[in-house]
């Protein structure tokens, strides 16, 4: 059934306006700035409320719904909440400013719209694409491959926790409850990000990757961000000094592509895995 989800998933993406309707934080973020002002709970006992219950909740519902009607009660279940769980807003539109102002050319525009609309400063025109890049990499990997790959894994609830633990890390003003919610993403981003690194190296550059990947395979402390931003930077083989202009997109356009190769690898993985399962 999971490989069937996911299908759907793409399915719901490409022709229908389920995502948008369904990705509203709003509750969410009231409970989470409502516990915040009461300013008298732990953070562990925050992370338990905002978290860990409506993930037990789902896991629950998960195991009632499964032996009945062969799981066919459980399908909407999973379609939602993985749809939920996935990140918010379309990551190449998103760029699509900032194309427009790097295509013509116009630096001052590109740097503007890059610190608007994606949160990406840079010093130089050489040092802004190449976070642009990174941010690209950064967010179809955790709006996507990280999602998906906890969904098949341990099913609806951990993908749901994933995305819970990024909405407390992103949207909490309290310091402790944000380091504790960017701990338990770090820990679930571990493992993820260096398999999608492995399917880099397959539909890219495979040398180049490896080169990057053992020294860094086992080490904890390298933030996922950082790592999928250089891993897949040499594995789409990314020119370096890109003036602004539409050679300058080219980078963008091949991150693109590798993204797009290494979904297909993992979709054919999938379904591999359930036909022998």
């Amino acid at each position: 059934m999971s490989f069937l989800v996911l299908l759907l998933v793409l399915w719901v993406e490409k022709f229908s306006a389920l995502r948008q309707q369904l990705q509203r934080d709003g509750f969410f973020c009231t409970e989470l700035a409502r516990l915040e002002r009461n300013g008298k709970s732990h953070p562990w006992w925050l992370m338990s409320i905002l978290v860990l219950l409506p993930v037990v909740v789902v896991a629950l519902l998960d195991q009632v719904l499964q032996p009945v009607a062969y799981g066919l009660l459980a399908l909407p279940v999973h379609l939602l909440v993985l749809i939920y769980s996935l990140g918010r807003g379309d990551v190449k539109a998103s760029l699509g400013p900032f194309r427009d102002a790097w295509r013509r050319g116009d630096e001052q525009a590109a740097v503007h719209v890059a610190e608007r609309d994606l949160g990406v400063t840079g010093d130089d025109a050489s040092t802004l694409l190449e976070r642009v890049q990174g941010h690209l990499l950064w967010q179809a990997y955790q709006s996507f491959f990280a999602v998906i790959f906890w969904y098949v894994l341990l099913g609806p609830a951990a993908a749901l926790a994933y995305r819970l633990l990024a909405l407390t890390a992103e949207h909490a003003h309290g310091v402790p409850l944000r380091e504790r919610a960017e701990q338990l993403r770090h820990a679930f981003d571990w493992a993820p990000v260096r398999i999608l690194g492995v399917s880099f190296a397959l539909v890219g550059n495979f040398v180049a990757v490896s080169r990057v990947m053992l020294h860094e395979l086992l080490n904890w402390h390298i933030p996922a961000a950082k790592l999928i931003a250089s891993i897949g930077q040499v594995a789409g083989e990314m020119p370096q000094g890109a003036p602004a202009g539409s050679e300058g997109l080219v980078g963008l356009d091949s991150l693109w592509e590798l993204l797009l190769r290494s979904a297909v690898l993992w979709y054919a993985f999938f379904a591999l895995w359930t036909v022998l399962g």
